[in-house]
This record gives C-alpha cells, sequence and structure tokens, in this order.
C-alpha cells in the first residue's frame, strides 16, 4: 500500500521523535562529561558546556588501571566471539544440513538448556572451575563459548535451512568433501548472520557484571564492567569521572552496532526466513 505524503510526514516525525527520546540519555552523557564540576551543578541546569573539558577522560582513566580493565575485557571480549563463532557454525551446520540418528531429539534437548536460567548453574559452574583451578583466572569467561550457545546455534540452524540442497550436491559433485563445502560454501554465505552473533556476543560479554564477579577476585584481572562499578563505589558523589568512564566504556558496543547493523538486519531475516 502506497503511503499519501500526510502519512509519511507523520511516520517520520514520530520516527524522529522516538529517536530523539532514544539518544537523549547518551548525548546528556558525553555533554555532562565535557563539563566542569560548577556546570555540573549549575541551577538552571547548562546544556552545553563552555569549554569543553577533555582532561576529564583523563583524570578518570588515569585514577584507576583502567588500561588493565579494557585489556581483559577485550581478551575476554575477542576470545569468546571466535569460540561461539566457531562452535555455533559448525554444530548448526550439522544439525541443519546432516541426517543422523535422534537429530531432532538431541535439537530439543539443545533449545531446552535456553529455559534454564543462569542462576540455576552458577553455583555448579563455580564449582566446576573451582575443582579446575580456573577461579581468578579468566579461563571460566572464555573456555564456555568454545562450547557454543543454544540461541546463536538455532539462529544459525534457521539460516541453514533456507538454503537449497542442490548447492552441496553441486559441490559434491565437483569432488568437494565435507570440510570443504562448508568452508568455502556455506561460511561466505552465512556472513551476515555469523556477524549478527558476533555483535550479540560483543554487546553481551562486554557488559557483563555478573559473571566477573563470581569468577574474579585480583583487581589485575577485572574488566571494564567490574572495574566501573568499583570505581563507581570510590567517586559515588563525583558525577564527572563517572560519566567519563561510561563513556569511554560505551563507545566500543556504539561503534560495533554502528559499522555491524546493516548486517544485523540481513541476518535477523535471515534467520526468520
Amino acid at each position: 500500500m502506497k503511503l499519501t505524503k500526510a502519512h509519511k510526514v507523520t511516520v517520520y516525525s514520530l520516527l524522529i521523535i522516538a529517536s530523539i527520546y532514544f539518544l537523549f540519555p547518551f548525548v546528556w552523557v558525553v555533554l555532562t562529561a565535557l563539563k566542569t564540576e560548577a556546570e555540573v551543578f549549575s541551577f538552571p541546569p547548562k546544556i552545553f558546556p563552555d569549554v569543553p573539558q577533555f582532561k576529564n577522560f583523563i583524570d578518570a582513566w588515569s585514577s584507576q588501571p583502567f588500561g588493565v580493565f579494557f585489556k581483559n575485557s577485550l581478551i575476554i571480549t575477542v576470545m569468546t566471539t571466535i569460540g561461539q563463532l566457531i562452535s555455533c557454525s559448525l554444530v548448526a551446520y550439522g544439525f541443519a544440513r546432516f541426517n543422523f540418528k535422534y537429530k531432532n531429539i538431541l535439537f530439543i534437548m539443545l533449545l531446552s538448556t535456553m529455559m534454564i536460567p543462569w542462576d540455576v548453574t552458577m553455583i555448579p559452574l563455580y564449582m566446576q572451575f573451582n575443582l579446575f583451578g580456573w577461579i581468578n583466572t579468566l579461563k571460566p569467561l572464555i573456555v564456555p563459548a568454545f562450547f557454543g550457545s543454544a540461541y546463536y546455534i538455532f539462529l544459525l540452524r534457521q539460516f541453514l535451512m533456507s538454503i537449497p540442497k542442490d548447492l552441496e550436491d553441486a559441490a559434491r559433485i565437483d569432488g568437494a568433501n565435507e570440510f570443504q563445502i562448508f568452508y568455502k560454501i556455506f561460511l561466505p554465505i552465512m556472513k551476515a548472520p555469523l556477524i549478527l552473533i558476533a555483535v550479540l556476543n560483543i554487546l553481551s560479554v562486554w557488559n557483563d557484571y555478573l559473571g566477573p564477579l563470581i569468577y574474579l577476585q585480583d583487581q589485575s584481572k577485572y574488566t571494564m564492567a567490574l572495574g566501573l562499578a568499583a570505581f563507581k563505589g570510590v567517586h559515588d558523589l563525583q558525577i564527572l569521572p563517572i560519566m567519563s568512564i561510561t563513556l569511554i566504556m560505551i563507545i566500543l558496543p556504539v561503534l560495533v552496532f554502528m559499522f555491524a547493523q546493516k548486517y544485523i538486519v540481513e541476518g535477523i531475516s535471515g534467520s526468520i526466513k
């Protein structure tokens, strides 16, 4: 149905209002982080700073070892993303393109794990990792990713189920083995959903607070989320340092989302089909 000019104006106006509503907190954090302390507590409130105070970021960053926290978060995020992409793509490919005994039962069992809250498995996992001697290391936050995620496997499987079987049959006729079919044919096709999974994992792991809180003890092992929480405890009434560090922490997820938003839409629509 073709929209009239009046309908288009209404729709775009509502979208602009919604965008302003969602962007306002982020813009306010940016503007506040660039103010002086006097401007933060001035009344009536000042929207824009007279002179941007970029040293606020330097002062907040150097007040605690945020460089170490950032490195730990980056290591965990990169390694878990690699682990999820490798394991989930292989498992989803097996469920989507192979026929084997009890396949449907195993897939239902896999999906049923999504119904178990993380709170239920938290204590058994801690006991298991403590038995391995992994407490106060980054291993409990990295290694499980190499065993896949039920949700990501489901997304990839649904996408792979929509690809015609003639594609792999033609590759087999040309002499390609199963790994070559997966690596050279299906991996390029799965680019959009794989990027979607990478983005979802980055956002989840980068902002994870409870996992590092349970498994990490030494400050040298802290992630950005854990370091920010400790930083807020020390600077409870100091708005400028908190706003500055918060802004630094959210830069990576924002950049990732901006560069990958095209593939996010393609990955979601392809998985739904």
